[in-house]
């Protein structure tokens, strides 16, 4: 399975991004979608996961700025990230998780897209 992201770049404190994440494959299924970030010299973090059910989980650093929603139908999840501040600055993976037709679980991660927030 694999994912691919758009709509990083750079943008202003106080500025307003979404990213999108769209899983192709062999996909019989997906759990759930989520969104993981990671800072130079810093570890990988979750920034929000949504399972299937559209449970939603967020980073507590997220302070309700963000929003992740799923389009199940299309495989697709995206972040919606408002109020950014220059601490968000980061490389942003898509990771997504379920059965493949073969009745395999996968747990697959997209490159990366970088979000950079500066003035």
């Amino acid at each position: 399975v694999q994912l691919m992201e758009s709509g990083g770049g750079l943008v202003q404190p106080g500025g307003s991004l979404r990213l999108s994440c769209a899983a192709s494959g062999s996909i019989f299924s997906i759990d759930g979608m989520a969104w993981y970030r990671q800072a130079p010299g810093k570890q990988r973090e979750l920034v929000a996961l949504i399972s299937n059910g559209g449970t939603t989980n967020y980073g507590d650093f997220v302070q309700d700025r963000f929003t992740i929603s799923m389009v199940n139908t299309k495989n697709m999840v995206s972040l919606q990230m408002n109020t950014l501040i220059p601490e968000d600055t980061a490389v942003y993976y898509c990771n997504a998780w379920g059965i493949e037709t073969n009745w395999k679980s996968f747990d697959s991660w997209g490159q990366g897209t970088q979000v950079t927030v500066s003035s």
